[in-house]
């Protein structure tokens, strides 16, 4: 048994903040994620052409055991460095593991690829760093979705992407929640630009309650559906997924590789060569440890359906702007 939690949100999981910072001539931004202690973490790559920072140290087999936040950011191989940007606030804060006398954060991340979203890229000096800062300065438990942090100002195949957020709390009182930036070469509905591949997980109409396609529940039927258009372009989508519950640093990467299937149930096709979909997974350690494998099995279950659901969320909440590409999905549905 598992419901949404109380805002349906990353943050529902004790000790998660959430922080969100764009540019709007940029048409880019960055999200991050801290706690008030280090948190276990680790991360699984599907996608062919990922852009990452600091992730080598969270393999299973590394010597860190805690991260101190984990950055989200658009901007490419740009936006890797949004993350020098809270490793200083980090810093200025006193966190990180001791070498030396010295506190150095560990801070990884990764980005995804909206250079073609018609902001303005002519910058001289890389804007993610300050990005990174503002973002981090925002820490909370509540934040928006849609066009705002990394989400701003990403692009599915046929319509605007967006940052979005869903939770699940289990029946033993541990909760899991997702945060997703969405912009994958694939896209998140049929070719009708209606209809949800995530629908069949859709909880309370929180992403329109229109149904699945017409082809029947998502991974059936599929030959009675049109899938839509493909774009020959960069894109990548990104998430985080965490959880209160105690878990080793190879528990959260197995919960990392599991949660690929969200992606996998909301986007058709995803993990393409052009994307660079990887994810995040985050333990904040605030509950007990799973006691058996199926306890464990139901987390990994249940963070993965947070994935397809966010991803779903942040793409139906996606706002219009100026010199935009691509339409939001509001706008295509006559919003």
């Amino acid at each position: 048994m598992m419901q949404a939690g109380t805002k349906n949100l990353i943050t529902d999981v004790q000790g998660i903040l959430v922080g969100n910072a764009h540019d709007e001539k940029l048409k880019s931004g960055v999200s991050v994620v801290s706690s008030d202690a280090p948190f276990t973490a680790s991360y699984f790559v599907m996608g062919g052409a990922p852009g990452t920072r600091e992730t080598d140290l969270l393999a299973p087999d590394k010597t860190a055991i805690g991260v101190d936040a984990l950055v989200l950011s658009g901007g490419s191989a740009f936006g890797v460095d949004a993350a020098s940007g809270v490793v200083e606030r980090l810093r200025k804060a006193g966190r990180g593991f001791i070498a030396a006398g010295h506190p150095i954060p560990l801070v990884p991340a990764a980005i995804l690829f909206d250079l073609n979203n018609g902001g303005d890229k002519n910058w001289s000096q890389n804007p993610y760093p300050e990005l990174g800062r503002r973002a981090y300065d925002a820490l909370n438990d509540n934040f928006r979705l849609g066009s705002f942090g990394a989400g701003f100002g990403a692009q599915c195949g046929m319509m605007k992407g967006g940052l979005g957020s869903a939770s699940f709390t289990l029946s033993n009182g541990i909760t899991v929640g997702a945060l997703v930036a969405a912009n994958p070469v694939g896209n998140p509905t049929d070719e009708s630009g209606t209809h949800f591949w995530a629908a069949s997980f859709e909880v309370a109409a929180e992403f329109g309650g229109l149904g699945p396609p017409s082809g029947g529940a998502h991974g059936q039927g599929l030959e009675q559906t049109k899938l839509g258009a493909l774009m020959p372009q960069t894109n990548t989508s990104i998430a985080i997924v965490a959880t209160d519950a105690t878990l080793s640093k190879s528990e959260a990467h197995r919960l990392a590789t599991v949660t690929h299937d969200g992606f996998a149930r909301a986007l058709v096709p995803s993990h393409l060569p052009l994307d660079g979909d990887l994810i995040f997974a985050a333990a904040t350690d605030k509950m007990p440890a799973p006691q058996t494998i199926l306890e464990f099995s139901e987390i990994c279950h249940a963070a993965s359906l947070c994935v397809a659901r966010a991803l779903a969320r942040g793409v139906f909440y996606a706002r219009t702007y100026p010199e935009d590409r691509l339409k939001t999905y509001q706008k295509l549905n006559g919003g």
